[in-house]
């Protein structure tokens, strides 16, 4: 190979069209990392005139591991696949790692430091070039370039090189952090409804989890006769009954697209509209109380079995409030505050085993889909008159 030198405006417009490239594949969506660092590499074997390159990536073990290759053998591959670097002076990545500097080696067969005879066996590994990943002081990874003649690299190509291997530590620190971020999702998602967790890490969370008002849809369920069970039976089998009645719940909560707010125990409250909204908010509640109905009512028979009775009773309430965040620092819910809560919860504990009640605003809301029933009028705390209460029957047709 003769080693050329392109003009400098040349080699310029080379140099950023490459980077603009990678910016580009960068910026894709899903990020895409063996795609970002094969283009890297690509780029930098040809304006670093090598023929060969290679990405090594450190694991949480220390070790480098071969992550990307350009113009290599199968053998060559076979070998760095199955042989990670560990720090020292024998080979390119290891003695780069280990001064977290640019290292190179005119020609291989005159360095009497260079120890991997594996790979000088498979031949064509001449004159090479390490350049070292670095993230502030931490050597992440390393670029090698390698020639088949002992033809040195020249400083000009050696920057070009140390700019792509720039470029690589962009690449993985963005996917780990896009990692952590996945992973932080996940877990918010174990303890908050999965809408709200998506929405702390959306642009449009901070605005909505400051505070807005929306008309919601709340549900509140419970168990009758959970006082006195609780207070009789052996702990495990009250765990064991919770363990069941939640998993039910929180199954149908999550196909309905509701918002679980909190579980107290044996009572839950749930609310549809918000974070997202859903124009058909009130019939998704009841279809997801009518279901919530059929299997806690499985799950008493059971229960039954085993001596314990009991019941299940809902309230749905429909109306404006005002949701956000509350807590302190440290700590904090996602939360609905307002008359309509209040609502959901005093019927809620009006109804009795089977029952499904919906407040007057709510039974409006759902008359066309659902078939209803006067409940009567029911003197609520927190209320100056009466409410008139309707029983969920079921769906039209």
């Amino acid at each position: 190979m003769t080693v050329g030198d392109p003009e400098p405006l040349e080699r310029l417009i080379a140099q950023q069209t490459a980077l603009g490239g990678i910016l580009r594949t960068l910026g894709q969506a899903p990020f895409d990392l063996s795609a970002i660092l094969d283009a890297i590499l690509s780029h930098a074997v040809a304006l670093g005139h090598a023929e060969r390159g290679f990405i090594y990536l450190r694991g949480d073990d220390g070790l480098y591991r071969h992550a990307a290759a350009i113009g290599a053998s199968e053998e060559i591959v076979a070998l760095n696949l199955s042989n990670p670097l560990s720090p020292g002076r024998g080979t390119l990545v290891g003695r780069t790692a280990l001064t977290r500097q640019v290292v190179h080696v005119p020609d291989v067969e005159q360095d009497p430091e260079y120890t991997y005879t594996a790979a000088k066996r498979l031949g064509g590994l001449r004159a090479m070039l390490g350049v070292p990943m670095l993230r502030e002081d931490d050597v992440v990874g390393v670029v090698t370039m390698w020639r088949n003649e002992p033809n040195p690299f020249t400083d000009d190509e050696i920057e070009i090189v140390r700019q792509f291997a720039d470029q690589a530590v962009i690449a993985v620190t963005t996917t780990q952090l896009l990692g952590t971020i996945d992973h932080q999702r996940a877990e918010l998602a174990r303890f908050l409804a999965p809408e709200v967790a998506a929405l702390i890490s959306s642009p449009e969370g901070a605005a909505l989890l400051a505070g807005h008002r929306r008309e919601i849809t709340v549900v509140f369920t419970d168990l009758r006769g959970f006082t006195p069970f609780s207070e009789s039976a052996e702990p495990e089998d009250v765990m064991n009954v919770l363990r069941e009645y939640h998993h039910a719940l929180g199954s149908r909560i999550t196909d309905a697209g509701g918002t679980l707010e909190r579980f107290t125990g044996d009572g839950v409250m749930v609310f549809f509209n918000d974070p997202i909204e859903q124009p058909d908010h009130a019939e998704r509640a009841i279809r997801m109380a009518m279901s919530l109905r059929d299997d806690v009512a499985k799950l008493a028979e059971g229960w039954r079995s085993l001596g314990h009775r009991l019941g299940f009773g809902v309230g749905i309430a429909t109306g404006y409030a005002t949701l956000g965040r509350i807590g302190y620092e440290g700590r904090g819910d996602y939360a609905a505050v307002g008359s309509v809560v209040n609502l959901g919860a005093r019927i809620c504990a009006q109804a009795e085993d089977g029952q499904i009640l919906l407040s007057p605003r709510a039974c409006a809301r759902v008359e066309a889909q659902a078939t209803v029933r006067d409940a009567g009028e029911m003197t609520i705390k927190g209320f100056s008159q009466p409410v008139r209460v309707s029983e969920l029957i079921g769906l039209k047709g």
